[in-house]
């Protein structure tokens, strides 16, 4: 193995391992409450909701909402299956506070689906890929990201992925959707 590979693995561990030592009782319940927005029903649901119209003016987002979803599913769940990272095990007493839906950590699941989402609503509120959606649009937006960031944030602090899986996570989310964002503006 690649001695970057296994110096990344090691800060991976320390930094999970510095916030599992700083857990609280009311942010386990506040994240255990929260990861579940990444659950894959959540954000398919709100893309198809938008395509289908629930909020007039939005089918096209929730078009691209949903094929970027499509698309970075099929590459982290590849990724997932070809990488096979364990996940997290923790010492005794700093177990995963969550059930993890499967048995694999890298990318995270929850953080691509979230931002595969957030990330073209977004960008469609605060007025588009130059902007101009004024302050009301980037504050909506913000308001839209915002949640789906704090769904990375969760699986750390719930032990179930390290933050190099929901960086992982996030960066395909967004890969993704710049490749649709390209193919449907062309």
């Amino acid at each position: 193995m690649s001695d970057w590979i296994l110096r990344v693995g090691a800060a991976d561990a320390r930094l999970l391992q510095a916030l599992a030592a700083r857990r609280h009782p009311w942010l386990i319940w506040f994240f255990r409450a929260l990861t579940h927005l990444g659950d894959a029903p959540v954000p398919t649901g709100l893309a198809l909701l938008l395509l289908a119209g629930a909020i007039p003016g939005l089918e096209a987002v929730g078009a691209a909402a949903f094929l970027t979803l499509a698309l970075a599913f099929g590459i982290s769940q590849g990724l997932k299956r070809t990488i096979s990272r364990p996940r997290p095990t923790l010492p005794v007493g700093l177990a995963s506070l969550v059930h993890p839906p499967d048995r694999f950590s890298f990318p995270s699941g929850h953080a691509t689906a979230s931002l595969a989402v957030a990330l073209p609503v977004a960008v469609a509120l605060a007025g588009g890929p130059g902007g101009g959606g004024g302050g009301a649009g980037t504050l909506l937006a913000l308001l839209v990201l915002s949640p789906a960031l704090l769904v990375g944030v969760s699986r750390c602090y719930l032990g179930v992925h390290y933050p190099g899986d929901v960086l992982a996570g996030w960066v395909i989310g967004s890969g993704a959707f710049l490749v649709v964002r390209t193919l449907l503006s062309g």
